[in-house]
């Protein structure tokens, strides 16, 4: 007999204080045509976002954290990871998360002997934290592997919208539903927790397919007495966070109904989201908001076309939402941002929010002096401190004397009596030098390596000095 309870018809909610319904019974809704929402997705033009004004309640979730897919998803668009960058990578995840776990799983294929080489390395380092878990086909060959190498979830690939279910599958809703009970049992007889990838879930008929066929799979964990998690797959980005949006594009609405008509627990739900339209992290953070615990992200955001939602911005977002890490190591945000570039050859666009290169970098004269009176008039937060990027100008025809201030400054890492004031003399002859550059055509910011030079060049003992109280610093440091 199962321990896990049936909802009840009404219950006392400790959040509102209020006698709710909480026991609500959707039917398959069978058709003989698909509904593809073509009033919403009319392909040859922009999708529309419509609006029935209906607004759901904001239901943070206890605890929240995070779920990578960098090894799933993610290198679906990249080229492969060798084992050792990926056991690279996923201590980073780990460290990253601290020792609270906020990066709480990884998700790993498990075709090749590659795939499988990792996952055993990556289980030697015993971490708690990631716990490792896959996405397999569904067939008896992919069970037996990932009961072989010791994994308890797996993702089992679910697609629930009309455009996969008639188009891509040719089955009928009830067909559909039934081909994925059985796989789901299968799982479950295999001793492995089950996580059910609802693909397309912002096109899918919710009230038609999504909630029938998601009360059937509590009915299934009650059986095994296994719960069996959600992922509300946004998989072209077309989810909204607007308040009274209308599904199936509402975010809140996705998880609202999920909570709340099926008794989903949020610790069963996560959302995966794509980045087609430019709301990914947003779309993440409603979802949160609205009573969802896991957020499945990839390293910068690395998966299939735009791709998915970048694990460091969750980070930050965490830190946001809750006003504390937690025990996060938010500098090794940096750290992976480096690792790919340096060890991967990826090309982080250097605007890049929290990991590009000129994330915090200004050019303009103006924000200079600002930075040079004070870095938190231009900085978003105390950089250095937190993810161990300093916040630095970048040197060109706009700089001023201010802008080169400010680099020498950083770039000798000078500080209190030390502080070079934008009125020094050596400034002025540097600036001259710059403009120069620009008068000739240039039109590529200076390096560090020509600034230097031009400071020897112009007062080669005052470099010595600048150098002798850089390198005393981090000695004492």
């Amino acid at each position: 007999m199962s321990t896990i309870p049936k909802p009840k018809e009404l219950i006392f909610s400790e959040q509102t204080h209020l006698l709710e319904q909480s026991a609500y019974h959707y039917h398959l809704q069978e058709r003989e045509n698909p509904n593809l929402y073509r009033d919403l997705f009319e392909y040859t033009s922009i999708p529309k976002i419509s609006f029935n004004h209906r607004i759901v309640p904001i239901n943070m979730p206890e605890e929240i954290w995070i779920t990578d897919t960098t090894f799933r998803d993610g290198q679906q668009s990249t080229s492969p990871f060798t084992v050792n960058q990926i056991v690279d990578l996923f201590t980073l995840l780990h460290k990253l998360g601290g020792p609270k776990g906020l990066v709480r799983q990884s998700e790993f294929f498990v075709y090749t002997e590659k795939d499988r080489q990792a996952i055993r390395a990556c289980q030697e380092l015993g971490f708690e934290f990631p716990e490792i878990t896959s996405w397999i086909r569904a067939n008896d060959k992919d069970f037996e592997l990932v009961k072989s190498l010791g994994i308890k979830e797996t993702g089992v690939l679910v697609s629930c919208s009309d455009y996969h279910i008639y188009n891509k599958m040719k089955l009928t809703r009830k067909q559909a539903m039934e081909k994925y009970l059985g796989i789901v049992r299968k799982v479950l007889e295999a001793g492995i927790r089950p996580r059910c990838h609802f693909e397309d879930i912002t096109r899918a008929d919710y009230y038609g397919f999504v909630l029938p066929f998601a009360e059937r799979l509590m009915e299934l964990g009650r059986e095994y007495n296994v719960p069996i998690k959600i992922r509300a797959c946004d998989t072209l980005g077309y989810g909204v966070s607007f308040p009274g949006a209308a599904l199936p594009r509402s975010v809140q609405g996705i998880i609202y109904g999920l909570l709340h008509y099926v008794g989903v627990p949020s610790s069963m739900i996560e959302w995966h989201g794509h980045n087609d339209f430019y709301k990914v992290v947003t779309n993440a953070s409603t979802a949160w908001l609205y009573g969802c615990s896991g957020i499945n992200c990839s390293m910068l955001g690395i998966g299939e076309r735009t791709g998915n939602c970048p694990l460091e911005a969750m980070a930050i977002e965490y830190a946001s939402l809750r006003g504390t890490t937690d025990g996060m190591d938010l500098s090794v945000i940096t750290e992976i941002a480096r690792y790919f570039e340096r060890e991967i050859g990826y090309e982080i666009p250097p605007r890049t929010p929290f990991v590009g290169r000129n994330f915090n970098v200004t050019r303009a004269g103006i924000h200079a002096d600002g930075l040079l009176k004070d870095e938190e008039i231009y900085n978003i937060f105390d950089t250095t401190t937190i993810l161990g990027v300093p916040a630095t100008v970048a040197i060109d025809s706009h700089s001023g004397l201010a802008g080169i201030a400010h680099w020498i400054n950083n770039f000798f890492h000078l500080d209190g009596d030390n502080v070079i004031d934008k009125r020094h003399p050596i400034l002025v002859a540097m600036k001259e030098r710059v403009d120069a550059e620009y008068a000739q055509g240039r039109n590529t910011v200076m390096s560090d390596l020509e600034l230097e030079a031009i400071l020897k060049d112009i007062d080669y003992d005052f470099y010595t000095r600048l150098e002798h109280i850089n390198i005393r610093k981090h000695f004492i440091d």
